[in-house]
């Protein structure tokens, strides 16, 4: 079946590259829509979207950006430009996935784009960034990022066979049909490498209760990607085991989920089981990027790119006042789990973090801030135990029954 790729590029200084692009699509049997956001200079071929039209868009007009010579002003317009159309036409069902790649500037404004498209849009960025950090460009969306090794700058032996794998890779995402099954009631749970047992537990449960349970890694992207499913009505319910990320938040870590961690599912007034997962642990990256003030901190080598730093009684207190707030914030149906035993793997006897005064200072700042109508439920058992999972999983489909899901 004929598909309709959208291609988002500078046509002024990469017209050869995408019409290259847009001729190995062609081949394949598929259309494109070339949408043209370049300033400078005119385009060597006639887009389908112009770029006085993307401009247009981005509330200015390409004569103005052309009179200004502000780069970076040119880029903010033309960006918001490109956005905007991407998804009024995904609203027309004009395309079917989507392609853009440069350096930069290119990746900046492709990744735009594709933020605003819903999740399993196909959604393919070759970038000379892509071998980096490239959170600021995926964010908490479903967008794939190929390293173009050499600049997209000119056709040579090289850059013609990474574009032809490119277009390889978008149309086949958007080629590639998805076995249709039966929905079932979604639950969104996070796990964490130290909480695993218990969320594949809780999640076997679940399923034989008739829900699909999608787990998220409490990254800080895990995290942000599941409150952006829940704010978006994806979510019937929610088993926070995990709410590690506020570690990070409070402390300074590099897997924060932000400060609306625990939002989400208390305004959309969702049923939901929460407990203490990893709240042991702040995430550094290898041990030498260790802050030098946490230098003399319990500190333990998850993996040669991975530190965890074991939370202080001081800290633990906070983070308890913190969840408690957000938890109290509930609209729907919530029950806080404690497992009086230990949060994570490594926060029992004879692991790393067992420091039992700073669970247990956890654990009253939990007690004593909570509210009605959250139900406090204690349990004399690890975080990991096959006991403490199906409590959980019980609560919640308890909770899920009464609500009618």
């Amino acid at each position: 079946m004929t598909k309709t790729i959208l291609l988002i590029g500078t046509l002024d200084t990469k017209g050869a590259e995408y019409a290259y692009v847009r001729d190995l699509i062609v081949g394949r049997g598929h259309r494109t829509i070339l949408l043209d956001a370049g300033v400078v200079g005119d385009p060597s071929f006639v887009p389908d979207i112009s770029a006085a039209q993307v401009a247009e868009a981005g509330n200015s007009s390409l004569d103005a950006l052309r009179m200004k010579a502000d780069r970076g002003a040119a880029l903010d317009v033309m960006t918001r430009g490109a956005a905007n159309l991407a998804a009024r036409l995904y609203a027309e069902h004009r395309f079917d996935g989507v392609l853009a790649m440069g350096g930069s500037g290119g990746t900046a404004l492709g990744a735009a784009a594709m933020r605003v498209l819903p999740v399993g849009v196909p959604k393919l960025l070759l970038s000379t960034l892509a071998s980096g950090d490239v959170q600021p460009f995926v964010g908490i969306k479903d967008v794939t990022m190929m390293y173009s090794v050499v600049d997209i700058a000119g056709l040579n032996r090289l850059s013609r066979r990474i574009l032809a794998n490119a277009v390889g890779a978008i149309c086949g995402m958007v080629e590639q049909t998805v076995p249709v099954i039966a929905d079932k009631p979604l639950i969104a749970a996070t796990m964490f490498g130290v909480t695993t047992p218990c969320v594949n537990t809780l999640r076997e449960q679940l399923e034989r209760g008739g829900f699909e349970v999608l787990v998220f890694h409490a990254t800080g992207s895990g995290g942000r990607s599941m409150e952006s499913l829940i704010e978006a009505g994806f979510i019937a319910g929610v088993a926070d085991v995990t709410t590690t990320e506020w570690c990070d938040e409070l402390v300074g870590g590099v897997l924060s989920a932000g400060p609306h961690r625990l939002e989400a599912a208390a305004c959309a007034a969702i049923p939901q089981v929460v407990s203490c997962g990893a709240l042991d642990m702040v995430n550094f990256w290898a041990m030498e990027t260790v802050p030098a003030q946490f230098r003399s901190r319990t500190l333990y080598q998850h993996s040669p790119d991975v530190t965890l730093m074991r939370t202080t009684p001081e800290e633990c207190a906070k983070l308890g006042g913190i969840i408690a707030a957000k938890l109290n914030a509930a609209k729907g149906p919530t029950a806080l789990f404690l497992p009086l035993r230990g949060v994570s793997a490594i926060d029992r006897e004879g692991q790393p973090f067992h420091l039992p005064e700073a669970d247990t200072v956890l654990f009253e700042a939990l007690r004593s801030s909570v509210r009605p109508p959250v139900e406090l439920i204690e349990l004399d058992l690890h975080i990991n135990d096959p006991a403490f999972a199906a409590a959980m999983a019980e609560k919640l489909l308890a909770l899920m029954k009464k609500r009618g899901d």
